[in-house]
């Protein structure tokens, strides 16, 4: 049997836009952030990585993705950084643009709030669905990991996938994973390979990003 991979991978969700203030479903729409709104929580989110040194950067390749990227300073020369659509958040299909008043009445609606996002939205994608698309790319960062000895990831994302990932890992219900704008989570993994070619992730712990005050005393 092959040995763990231990590996710490950390979890940041984009800065503000203007439809994450009135409470639109973005989706795979591709909504800038929003300034001067976004530039506090950025700033904080910088300070706090800046003292990291990752091995490798996975960021969705939607613009508010890549502009939190670019703020949070965290790339370094020669380090591989990789625009990743499985990373973008769940699509939300006929929803997308609209906010719950607009939506409340629908039956569909209800039935998909009802299922904890387990029903596919119409035109859109299901949680399954979202699992799906995540699942291929852990199984890519755990080959990363065992190929080029990355141990330290630095993920930038939506807050649907890091509600997922919290899911997975911390074995939370999908209402109980929210995390805000430039904020996230950081897990200490280990990936069990195992005979069939692939494996478990097992999570040793996991903390907020920015840190809370409550964990580092």
């Amino acid at each position: 049997m092959a040995t763990g991979l231990d590996v710490e991978l950390v979890a940041v969700r984009h800065g503000i836009t203007s439809w994450n203030l009135e409470r639109r479903y973005q989706g795979q729409r591709d909504i800038p952030l929003l300034f001067p709104d976004a530039e506090a929580g950025l700033l904080a989110l910088r300070d706090a990585l800046a003292s990291e040194r990752f091995d490798a950067i996975h960021a969705s390749d939607l613009g508010r993705c890549q502009e939190t990227l670019a703020w949070s300073q965290a790339a370094r020369p020669g380090m591989p950084v990789y625009r990743e659509p499985r990373l973008r958040e769940l699509d939300f299909g006929e929803y997308e643009g609209k906010v719950y008043d607009e939506l409340k009445e629908l039956p569909h609606y209800r039935a998909w709030i009802d299922s904890a996002g387990e029903l596919q939205i119409p035109g859109g994608e299901s949680s399954g669905q979202l699992r799906e698309r995540l699942d291929g790319w852990l199984e890519e960062v755990a080959q990363q990991a065992r190929e080029r000895g990355h141990r330290k990831v630095l993920v930038v994302t939506h807050g649907g996938v890091i509600r997922e990932l919290r899911r997975r890992f911390e074995t939370l219900d999908f209402w109980a994973g929210i995390v805000h704008q430039a904020q996230g989570r950081r897990w200490q993994l280990t990936y069990q390979p195992n005979d069939a070619g692939k494996g478990e992730w097992q999570c040793n712990c996991s903390s907020a990003v920015p840190a809370q005050a409550s964990e580092t005393q």
